[in-house]
């Protein structure tokens, strides 16, 4: 597989990060497509253009879109009636919406990829998506991409750190168990030498 061909195809991308083309985001896809595993035609949030570029960064030939393109949105929560469960918070995969464990969640909107993700997991039905009514230039649309992209990518580092963190604290606490019951095992023989030499 070439990275340089699969990097060309991820920057055609909208970056959405939505998972309609049965992959985890969108450079996977890329990755997908450039070893030959995956159709061009499986991006629904880039419709029928994105299927163009591809074809022509890949050579292969176009087929009709799978899917079906949307109008922009982006997530709204209906925040009264949330109930703070941050389900959407890791879904999200740009990280846009903002919140806490039984508080009050809201959305960035000028950050939401429009992926969708977070709709299928809120217990309460309390997201939906609004259409923006805009249109945006094809320019436009490759600088939303990077900004999704460059989200994505911290979150991905953001999540990677915090499993670190949670690795590393949970071998300190498995060190300090080890210690202590070595400090026990110590003094509970050492209790029983005292012990003999006083029956002695």
């Amino acid at each position: 597989m070439s990275s340089g061909l699969a990097e060309r195809i991820d920057a055609a991308l909208p970056q959405t990060q939505c998972r309609q083309c049965g992959y985890p985001g969108c450079r996977p896809y890329a990755d997908a497509i450039a070893a030959g595993g995956a159709d061009i035609n499986r991006c629904p949030p880039g419709g029928e253009e994105t299927v163009r570029e591809l074809s022509r960064i890949t050579g292969l030939p176009q087929k009709p879109l799978e899917g079906v393109t949307k109008p922009p949105a982006v997530a709204a929560i209906d925040e009264p009636l949330c109930i703070g469960c941050t389900l959407c918070i890791q879904a999200c995969p740009v990280d846009a919406i903002v919140g806490a464990a039984n508080l009050m969640h809201t959305v960035i909107a000028a950050e939401c990829s429009g992926c969708e993700l977070c709709l299928p997991v809120c217990p309460v039905d309390c997201i939906a998506m609004v259409e923006t009514g805009t249109a945006l230039a094809p320019h436009e649309r490759l600088q939303r991409a990077a900004r999704y992209r460059a989200r994505y990518t911290a979150r991905l580092a953001r999540l990677q750190r915090e499993r670190a963190q949670r690795l590393a604290a949970s071998r300190a606490r498995a060190q300090e168990r080890r210690k202590r019951a070595t400090i026990a095992r110590v003094m509970e023989r050492a209790r029983q030498r005292l012990k003999s030499r006083v029956i002695k």
